[in-house]
This record gives C-alpha cells, structure tokens and sequence, in this order.
C-alpha cells in the first residue's frame, strides 16, 4: 500500500476542505494517506510558512504532497504553489460557473462555511447536543421530545452517533442500551414502547465489539467473545420480532449512520 501526505489548508477552521477531501479520497483504495490540517492560513506570510512546510515534509518523504485548500485568497492559493505540492482548491470548479448562472462574482469572506451567522440554527444545535449528552446511555428515559432513540448493545457506536447527529443536525438524539436484563426478556424494554415509532437498532460484529470492549474493560466477562455474541444474537432477534430497522455499524462510518438513520425514520434535516 502506497503511503501519500495529505495538507488540509485552509484560511478559517479547515473543517469544509477535511470533509470534502476526505469524500475524495476514500475513492481510492490502496492508498493510505498521512493528512495534517493547517488552519487560519489567513496572511501571505502565513501561506507562505506553510508551502516552506508542506516542501519539506514533501522532501524528507521523497514524493510530492497534495494541499486541499478551502482558501479564498488567490495571493495565498498562489503562494502555496511555491511548495510545488499538487494543490486542489475545493471551491474551484464551482465558483466560476456559481458566478455566470447567478450573473454576480462571489463575496470572499473567510469562514463562513462554519461560522455563527446563524444563532437560531446555533442555539439549535447546543441545546440537541445537551439533550444527546443527557439521555445519554438510558441515563434519562424521558424520551417526550426526543426526534429518534438509538437502541443497541452496549459499544455499538449509538453515543457517537447521538453526538455526530446532535452537532451538525440539530437533532435530539438519544440512545438506550440493552442490557443482559432487557436482552432476556426477549420483549422490547416497557420505557420504550411508547415511542417504538422513533426507535433505530444498531448492531456489530460480535468480534469487533470484543475488541472494542477489551480495551475499554480489559478481561472482564464483559469483553468475552461468548459474552459478544450472546447480546449481539440476542438484540438483533429482539429487534427483528419488533420489526425495528436496524443496521450494522462495523464498517460504517458515523456520517453515513447517521444519514441512514434519518432517512429510514423520516426526519428531514440539513447539515448546519
């Protein structure tokens, strides 16, 4: 497997040139890529400390680097050049054809991608991640006003995903965790029945969550293969029989859990 350095630069937080570079890079297999994010590239001097970097991490690799850039300046995408990396402007191929259907040049301001312009949308996704963070791991079974409830064994990425929904979404995520109790009921656990239409399983592979849960409690019952799949057997056929949709998060990143998620139950939402 080939091994490239990747360079998330950006004048503000670097967050849109990650995230769409990294869409683009996971088209190729068999390469690994070795990425660092330079944030606030917002001056020429700056810009150009940072080609004098991206040169010389190049050289001591002894192959060119790759800059994905979200920079607006044109000066600076030009000083950045001087690295004499392949540089790949995220705005590039949009802005201009942007310009001609619009009939009006676009505005360069920094950082609007993913600045507080919008305190509503703001205010939104502060309060869903307080809510994720307090109905947390079945720690509040209030559920009232939760928009879905992630239902799985315990470490099959249901947090992360509340989160994940809570900061870019705005939605009101909460999860429950089947326990050895609820699993040996072989009924959906009485707190939840009465919001079955917001419920969403997650499952994984009984080894991965071995591994998962080993780290986490080392040699404990907990972390048992038998232990694994016992729980992970148990709440797929618990949630099969209550025809609860569900879906495996062993190769599934959260982005796309999360998306899955929101279309299986209906709820519409963009990313803030």
């Amino acid at each position: 497997m080939s091994d490239r350095l990747v360079f998330y630069i950006s004048d503000g937080t670097g967050i849109t040139a990650e995230t769409i570079g990294h869409s683009l890079l996971t088209q190729f297999e068999g390469v690994r890529f070795d990425s660092q994010r330079l944030s606030f590239v917002d001056s020429l001097d700056k810009a150009r400390d940072a080609a004098r970097q991206v040169r010389a991490a190049g050289e001591a690799r002894g192959h060119r680097p790759i800059i994905i850039s979200s920079i607006v300046d044109e000066s600076l995408t030009t000083a950045l050049e001087e690295s004499g990396a392949l540089v790949l402007d995220v705005f590039g191929p949009f802005i201009g054809r942007l310009e001609t259907e619009l009939g009006k040049p676009r505005e360069r301001h920094v950082g609007h991608a993913h600045g507080m312009v919008d305190f509503a949308a703001y205010e939104q996704r502060i309060n869903a991640t307080n809510y994720a963070l307090t109905h947390d791991d079945g720690g509040n079974v209030n559920y009232d006003e939760a928009d879905l409830i992630l239902v799985g064994v315990s470490r099959s990425g249901k947090t992360p995903t509340c989160l994940y929904l809570a900061l870019h979404y705005g939605v009101r995520a909460a999860n429950y965790p089947l326990t050895e109790d609820d699993l040996e009921g072989k009924d959906l656990p009485r707190r939840l029945r009465a919001h079955r239409r917001k419920l969403y399983g997650l499952t994984i592979d009984p080894v991965r969550l071995r591994q998962i849960r080993q780290e986490r409690k080392p040699d404990s019952r907990y972390a048992t293969i038998e232990q694994c799949r016992f729980e992970v057997a148990a709440a797929e056929a618990l949630l099969r029989a209550e025809r609860i949709p569900m879906l495996s998060t062993t190769h599934t990143s959260i982005e796309e859990i999360a998306s899955k998620v929101m279309t299986a139950l209906g709820i519409q939402r963009h990313m803030f």
